[in-house]
């Protein structure tokens, strides 16, 4: 790695002994990897989310905690969604389901939404008493489902929650009882209707305009009647609006009655709660009320999700209730499990459903750490977890639908002359795999991207409907690049939306023989769940991804799970990333970072001391060095960064890149025409944009050569400038070059996942803007991925085990 060509010493470029990146030693001690810090979205060994959206300063609401405070090197799932502090993935996150990280939705103690509740449905019953008995009927539908796991699974019989609504919705819409705009108050995962199955050879539909999607208003009642409460408890308007979308029209009279409903309300936290349940309350509240418990217990398990995990270790809850002050976390735990606010999971045998609130009690000693010697002895389950009902039913329904898929498929199939034509070894194991398997996992780096695009065209040879999906508009287009074909890469989003892709066939099902779904880590638990149950019975799955990158923005980690569990063959590719890059990137993926030789100039190193010459050398290698060295322009050059905030986060680059390379007023809600963002229409999806205009209907976007309608009130929350990036929202898109910045506040923020997916987005050059010393190595040796929570592997694993033999990898 050497300096760029026509650089002095001294100048951008420069690579020095002090500078280079070199194998660690293994005597060295870097800096301890900290651990995350309470706030929620810490993942990959990083720091939270600094994002923001209102201003949380108010009387009796303590400062210190408001959404909106800088926390420097945060790079989290779910931090990307502007104007939101807890909104993972980039990724998706959520990415897609991506959409499932970022702002959670409402949950009552039941785990439905509020505010849609017939409220005459309870008329006779206290809320308690009403919650309690949904959860008994939530778990009763649960036992009943995996009794019947057994069983042939038929399409859309295996989704509950969220998955189901939506299959509900579609199917509303086919038979005409509803208009397909009456769901268009959902647009987190508004289903498009289902159209019947076109032929293979049907032209793709052209890209069309595509409007953000705009939550329901609330009506001017609710919202002043929740202004009038806010104003009571001496907290900030701001919150009417958020309030009355997380907790439904009968916003007003829920806090009044129980004010810590606030903490539904992204970005507020228990501090925040506690001020405005003492303004509201007075001497009546304390830190064991009920209320406030169940709130608690509630609000830890949406952090945890906003972490990536589907669960939570009951002694982990109890510890965080007892930082907050509550003297009996044990009794609150229970009283939380039997009112409905979360469902109890047991790791090993499971208990009859009347013992499960006492197993909370007595299952796990006081730190969390597992059960007594004699409780291990007894032979009582090693450890008992709580999770909310909106990720226990999307696990146990894409445990279900994977099922289906296994012993759904006709594996008979003579594949063997499409896998002789191969352009590869690794491409002729993948097709006879996917011939003989209803699912199939595969993992590969960059280059391994050939074999699925192999995989595709085999099967379309063979008369097959196939189809690639990809977390990006970048992927596909480099998908279709694979294949030689565009009608055969979609991205997950637009497939799933009706969008892009063949449409639905007259069940409802995504007409398609197979699907391979590149980039697979980006899948979260509720996007794979709905994706899963829109496959017919008899397709075929192929989940196709790098298990070095970063996980999904949205809670879960299906692809790891999935490749842990072993329920299905796996492929390994043997194919390498070639190049520097390659050879760099695949020595972190081991926990190595050693010097490569790049006689092009394909990685350079360039050493900063402080925050401020970073941002500097940053512009300076985007706008000069590179496209000078490179001939690669400025807007082909992706900046890379740990965290939001800090001297050198996302918003300080982008502000100093913006003035060199975009400079203006800000005239439309502080964009340009020309100007660089990322647009966010749902948590944890990212998407990658330029400025065209904006007009009344709102902001103007060229989205991948999509145009996208931002509308004005959307702006500020959904759209930020892009010259910048987090490796969250860099994952799964590449650009001919990179540039990653690490100052030195960002060093708690790496880990080798996060190093992994910065320095392999560069396709033709890399530059690091090095100022962490020791501490890059450090993360790449001793820092792996942070582990999630999550009961997908078990459910799995406890399906019937493929034949040995036919495992690969």
């Amino acid at each position: 790695m050497t300096a760029l060509p026509g650089e002095t010493p001294g100048t951008v470029g420069t690579d020095t002994p002090q500078d280079a990146v070199s194998t660690p030693d293994a005597g060295a001690e870097g800096p301890a990897h900290a651990e995350a810090p309470e706030a929620p979205g810490a993942s990959e060994g990083t720091q939270p989310s600094e994002e923001t959206g209102a201003d949380a300063s108010a009387p009796d609401i303590p400062r210190t905690d408001v959404p909106g405070a800088d926390v420097p090197g945060a790079d989290v799932p779910g931090a990307d969604v502007p104007g939101a502090e807890e909104a993972p993935a980039d990724a998706a996150g959520t990415e897609s389901g991506e959409a499932g990280s970022g702002e959670a939705g409402p949950v009552a103690a039941d785990g439905t939404a509020e505010g849609g509740a017939d409220a005459s449905a309870t008329a006779e019953l206290s809320e308690a008493q009403a919650e309690l008995a949904a959860q008994r009927e939530l778990r009763e539908r649960i036992e009943k489902r995996k009794a019947e796991k057994a069983a042939p699974i038929t399409a859309g019989t295996g989704l509950s929650g969220t998955a189901a609504d939506l299959l509900a919705a579609v199917r509303a819409v086919e038979s005409g009882e509803k208009a397909g705009t009456a769901f268009f108050d959902a647009p987190a995962a508004r289903p498009a209707p289902r159209q019947p199955s076109p032929a293979a050879s049907q032209p793709p539909r052209a890209a069309a305009s595509e409007a953000a999607p705009t939550a329901q208003a609330a009506s001017p009642e609710a919202l002043d009647a929740v202004l009038a409460v806010l104003a009571e408890g001496g907290a900030p308007e701001a919150l009417a609006r958020p309030a009355v979308g997380a907790l439904g029209e009968q916003a007003a009279g829920l806090l009044r009655t129980d004010p810590w409903r606030l903490l539904s309300v992204p970005g507020v936290r228990p501090e925040q709660a506690d001020g405005f349940a003492r303004a509201l309350l007075g001497a009546e509240c304390g830190p064991d009320d009920g209320r406030r418990t169940a709130a608690l217990v509630g609000w830890l398990l949406e952090r945890a999700a906003l972490q990536g995990h589907t669960a939570l270790d009951a002694g982990a809850v109890r510890a965080g209730l007892a930082e907050r002050a509550v003297g009996d976390p044990e009794a609150a735990v229970r009283d939380a499990v039997e009112e409905g606010v979360a469902l109890v999971f047991h790791e090993g045998d499971e208990p009859e459903p009347d013992d499960e609130a006492a197993d909370v009690e007595a299952g796990d000693d006081a730190d969390g750490a597992g059960r007594t010697e004699d409780a291990e002895a007894a032979g009582e389950p090693a450890r008992v977890l709580l999770g909310l009902d909106r990720y226990a039913l999307a696990e146990e329904s894409l445990a279900d639908g994977l099922a289906r898929l296994v012993t759904a498929c006709e594996k008979a199939a003579d594949w063997s002359e499409a896998a002789a034509a191969a352009p590869s070894p690794s491409a002729a194991e993948l097709i006879r795999t996917a011939a003989a398997a209803g699912l199939v996992a595969h993992s590969g780096g960059e280059a391994a991207r050939a074999e699925p695009a192999a995989l595709i065209a085999a099967a379309r040879g063979l008369g097959l409907r196939a189809l690639g999906a990809t977390h990006s508009e970048d992927g596909r287009r480099r998908l279709a690049a694979a294949t030689g074909d565009p009608d055969t890469a979609v991205t997950l989003a637009g497939l799933l939306s009706g969008a892009q892709g063949p449409g639905r066939d007259e069940d409802g099902a995504l007409a398609l023989d197979l699907l391979v779904v590149l980039d697979a880590p980006q899948l979260d638990v509720e996007g794979a769940a709905v994706l899963v149950e829109a496959l017919a019975d008899g397709a075929r799955l192929v989940l196709s991804g790098d298990p070095g990158v970063l996980g999904s923005a949205g809670a879960g980690r299906v692809f790891a799970d999935v490749l842990a569990s072993r329920a299905c063959p796996q492929v390994v590719s043997r194919t390498p990333d070639p190049g520097p890059i390659g050879e760099l990137v695949s020595g972190i993926g081991i926990g190595e970072l050693h010097r490569v030789d790049a006689p092009g100039k394909e990685v350079v190193i360039v050493p900063v001391r402080d925050a401020g010459e970073a941002v500097h050398r940053t512009v300076q290698l985007v706008a000069d060095s590179v496209p000078r060295a490179f001939g690669i322009p400025a807007e082909e050059t992706q900046v890379i960064t740990v965290g939001h905030g800090g001297a050198a986060g996302t918003r300080a680059l982008n502000e100093a890149l913006k003035q060199r390379l975009n400079p203006g007023p800000g005239r439309f809600g502080g964009f340009d025409p020309g100007d660089r963002v990322v647009h966010v229409p749902a948590p944890g999806r990212a998407v990658p944009g330029v400025v065209r205009s904006a007009d009344a209907g709102g902001l103007r976007l060229d989205c991948g050569g999509v145009p996208v309608v931002v509308p004005q009130e959307r702006v500020e929350s959904s759209v930020r400038h892009g010259w910048a990036l987090s490796a969250h929202q860099a994952a799964g898109m590449r650009w001919p070059a990179a540039v990653v910045v690490l100052p030195g506040d960002a060093a708690q923020g790496l880990s080798r996942p996060w190093v992994y997916t910065a320095f392999g987005r560069g396709e033709r050059h890399l530059s690091v803007v090095h100022g962490v010393d020791q501490a890059l190595p450090h993360a790449v040796a001793h820092v792996p991925a942070q582990e999630r929570t999550t009961r997908l592997r078990p459910l799995l694993e406890a399906l019937p085990t493929p034949d040995a033999a036919s495992l690969s990898g």
